[in-house]
């Protein structure tokens, strides 16, 4: 009976040890858990170039959650993002030497110490106009991402106190790109019954550089303190506006029109906001400039094409949705666009070193690497 006695007593002890851990790890209050230092938190706003899985969760059509998308992840499954494998987020996380990419802000999992890596609240389909996107039925238009934020510091808050939460966001990073699905999906959608369809193109383009400067500001407000903003690329070369506007083969001059009214006011916005702050927040990526090099010589960044889509269906394979029931091309490096409208991750990976090292022609005032060098100095 004594040894029996012991051993119960052994087990318990071990039991109440084994739970004290489990409830260190899982409910981790303000006094036991300290933001690592050196670590840098990582934000992601925006739409479905950036989008990495936030729409799985929501009743919406604007999803990549089949097969072939994330044919060349990691886990060679679908995950959400809309590409073959990585997109533009990854590949940041890791050139900010983070050990994983923030998690989208809906999923189950983003609890606990995950939350203290960052979020990404992107949703595929969204617009910096709100009525952008009603078509893809339910998506996290930017206010409830902004909302979804501010949501989120109070979840953190609760995790490791107001002082440490206040000092996550303002050394974090954060990346922000919307804008596209205002010209595609909004003012030049046939499905589009959006008022704003009415108004000129360049009054249109001066709408969404004030309401997006509204956006810029929110976030700002919320903390943010660093802030990569990406322009739109060259739309009218898209696989899907090609299927729908070219029948030479030529990018669409509407939509080259659009964007090239929209990204140097975009520029201009940015600089204008940092010179009223006194400092440099808000960085501007030049995606159209980017896109444009490997569109107009493909074969200099080894693609064979950037016309052709790699899934798809009809003229450059830019009709309809990627599915296992698409043409699927059997080597996605080669193709500059993964589906009608979204790079391939070798694109992607383009995008996210021209963000970290490209000169002033493609990041203004500067880039990542500086970024990530002056920050660590102070």
């Amino acid at each position: 009976m004594a040894a029996a006695s012991s051993s119960t007593m052994i087990f318990t002890c071990r039991l109440m040890i084994y739970l004290i851990v489990i409830v260190s790890n899982y409910s981790l209050g303000p006094q036991m858990v300290q933001v690592a230092e050196g670590s840098r938190a990582f934000f992601v706003f925006g739409d479905s170039l950036v989008d990495n899985g936030n729409n799985n969760y929501l009743i919406s059509i604007a999803r990549a959650d089949s097969y072939p998308y994330g044919i060349d992840f990691p886990t060679h499954r679908p995950t959400g993002r809309f590409s073959n494998g990585l997109i533009i987020p990854d590949l940041i996380s890791q050139k900010i030497g983070s050990r994983e990419p923030p998690m989208p802000y809906l999923s189950p999992q983003l609890n606990g110490r995950r939350l203290l890596v960052g979020a990404n609240f992107a949703s595929a389909g969204v617009g910096i106009l709100n009525e952008t996107g009603a078509q893809f039925l339910d998506i996290l238009r930017m206010f409830r991402q902004l909302n979804y934020f501010k949501e989120y510091q109070q979840r953190v808050q609760a995790l490791v106190g107001k002082q440490q939460t206040r000092r996550l966001i303002s050394q974090s990073l954060v990346l922000i790109t919307v804008g596209g699905n205002d010209f595609v999906n909004n003012y030049y959608s046939a499905s589009s019954i959006s008022q704003s369809r009415n108004l000129p193109l360049p009054t249109y383009v001066k709408l969404l550089i004030s309401e997006y400067r509204k956006i810029l500001m929110n976030l700002y407000q919320l903390g943010a303190r660093r802030v990569l903003v990406t322009g739109t690329g060259p739309m009218g070369c898209a696989p899907a506006e090609l299927a729908a506007r070219s029948t030479n083969g030529r990018c669409s001059a509407e939509l080259l029109r659009a964007a090239a009214l929209y990204n140097p006011q975009l520029t201009q916005m940015l600089a204008g906001l940092n010179k009223k702050l006194g400092k440099d927040v808000f960085i501007s990526a030049n995606t159209r400039q980017m896109h444009a090099d490997f569109i107009n010589n493909p074969q200099a960044f080894g693609f064979t094409t950037s016309k052709v889509a790699c899934c798809g269906q009809g003229p450059y394979n830019g009709q309809g949705l990627c599915t296992f029931l698409s043409n699927l091309c059997p080597n996605r490096n080669l193709y500059a666009f993964w589906d009608a409208f979204h790079p391939s991750e070798k694109a992607n990976r383009m995008f996210a070193e021209i963000i970290t090292t490209g000169s002033t022609n493609y990041m203004s005032p500067m880039n990542l690497s500086t970024i990530l060098a002056l920050d660590s100095t102070t």
